[in-house]
């Protein structure tokens, strides 16, 4: 383990997050807030800074980063920014339990959206600004965007980035990998920037606009209202953002694709067409069933529509109580829970192209022993997948049913109702935030125990992370040194 070049590259990302809490700092400055607002975030970014420059004070001799490296700082850096996020809410006297904050706050960096606040409207401008704004500094990857930046680490941050971006596969978009990721920046900024003018122009106010456009560009879901974005009772605004959630849950390499006018290859994405597939089939089953309900069928559809887009895409808003639809409907949400977006997108889930293949896997598998003389191979994106990625797939759904049984099993000694443990769990293991009973859309984890919330809260990273990085962190001779 090559632990001072471990220790530089924490340093940092620790220097970049102390810049970064400066802009709570000018929020709180403009809204005129009390000066200890202010002070908590300077107070956090000056100690942040400091350990930052005290680990990159004296560079690495060896610079040599290897798999394993790439999975202990990934799995660091997400732990030490959720510890370090949550502390000026803890400072402030917003959130002043450190428990509740680290839970808040890893759900901000995971993009999840759960909350443990049961007045969100009681937060001061500058918290809700920094509680949303990690959704867009954790959307597309804390050390995608370090790379971004730092593009000198370009040698040594394969393994990072192969680590913290998600889905089955990895691929740069150009040669360079800093610039694979300036690349992926560029894109997420804009389309944050389309978004919160188009709820600006649609009537919502601009810092509502800004702090729901992290939310969406996050797919993370955390609202500056109680009600998330039913009292806004606006059709617009639930469009924009539905399909701003959409946007942001599909591939972005697709985007440079597309702006590099690679229009064919956007068009023959096999999971693309999946992805719209199921987003599209689970809204016409949800709006018929809700249509013979008391809905009309434009409430059906409005309703369905913004919920299926919400949950599928991982981000969690909502405009309706989805927890009193009939079963069918919940149990097509709880399926689009697990199905997530897009791989290289910022949402969460087991991803389309794992569920897409997994698929064809079984047909395939069919086939096989109804015609065992008959060559069978699984194709995606025009590709005949290999057998390691078929078995990469399967482990990785063997390890993922594993860590959630092991999740929900300690969830389930406090929470003594099937429906509310096990939608909590897969609330936040895929970073989606409301679940069903008692943790839906109209409810908060408030009353979880501090054990719990820390349970949920490392759920949350590894769901981000997609297991492994976590698991090898905590694996026995993991820091031993390299023979």
């Amino acid at each position: 383990m090559n632990k001072p070049m471990v220790a530089y590259i924490i340093g940092r990302l620790m220097q970049i997050k102390a810049l970064l809490l400066f802009f709570p700092i000018v929020v709180s400055l403009i809204y005129r807030e009390s000066i200890r607002y202010s002070l908590s975030f300077l107070v956090v970014a000056l100690v942040t800074g400091i350990i930052g420059y005290l680990f990159t004070k004296k560079q690495p001799v060896v610079k040599n980063l290897y798999a394993k490296e790439g999975f202990v700082i990934v799995s660091l850096s997400w732990i030490v920014l959720s510890f370090f996020g949550a502390l000026p809410f803890v400072l402030n006297g917003d959130i002043p339990s450190l428990t509740d904050a680290i839970f808040e706050t890893t759900s901000g960096f995971t993009t999840t959206g759960a909350s443990i606040l049961d007045d969100v409207e009681a937060l001061s401008r500058s918290s809700l600004f920094w509680r949303s704004f990690t959704h867009l500094i954790g959307g597309m990857g804390v050390l995608v965007f370090a790379l971004a930046v730092l593009p000198h680490m370009e040698s040594e941050t394969v393994h990072i980035m192969k680590a913290e971006v998600p889905g089955p596969t990895f691929g740069k978009i150009v040669s360079k990998l800093s610039k694979s990721a300036q690349i992926l920046y560029y894109i997420y900024i804009l389309f944050t920037i389309i978004v919160i003018a188009a709820l600006f122009l649609a009537g919502m106010p601009l810092f509502d606009a800004i702090i729901h456009a992290f939310g969406v560009a996050g797919t993370g879901g955390f609202s500056m209202r109680n009600g998330s974005i039913a009292p806004y009772d606006n059709v617009v605004i639930e469009v924009i953002l539905g399909i701003g959630m959409l946007v942001f849950g599909a591939n972005f390499n697709l985007y440079f694709l597309a702006l590099t006018r690679h229009f064919k290859e956007v068009f023959k994405s096999e999971e693309l067409k999946w992805y719209l597939g199921f987003v599209g089939g689970a809204i016409i089953l949800i709006t018929v069933q809700l249509s013979m309900t008391t809905y009309g069928h434009r409430e059906a559809l409005r309703h369905s529509f913004f919920s299926v887009t919400s949950i599928m895409t991982t981000t969690g808003f909502s405009t309706d109580n989805f927890n009193t639809w009939p079963l069918f409907s919940r149990m097509i949400l709880l399926f689009t829970m697990f199905i997530g977006g897009m791989a290289g997108s910022t949402g969460g889930g087991i991803k389309v192209s794992r569920v897409a293949i997994l698929i064809k896997t079984a047909f395939s598998e069919l086939q096989r022993n109804a015609y065992p003389n008959r060559l069978v191979s699984v194709h995606f994106e025009h590709k005949a997948i290999e057998g390691k990625m078929l078995k990469a797939i399967a482990n990785y759904l063997i390890v993922y049913i594993m860590v959630f049984a092991c999740v929900l099993l300690l969830i389930s000694l406090e929470v003594d109702d099937f429906t509310s443990s096990f939608s909590a769990v897969a609330a936040n293991f895929n970073n989606i935030g409301p679940g069903f009973g008692v943790v839906g859309p109209d409810s908060s984890y408030s009353f979880f125990s501090p054990l719990n919330k820390i349970v949920l809260s490392i759920s949350m990273i590894m769901g981000r992370l997609e297991i492994l990085p976590i698991l090898i962190l905590f694996s026995p001779g993991i820091w031993r040194k390299r023979a």
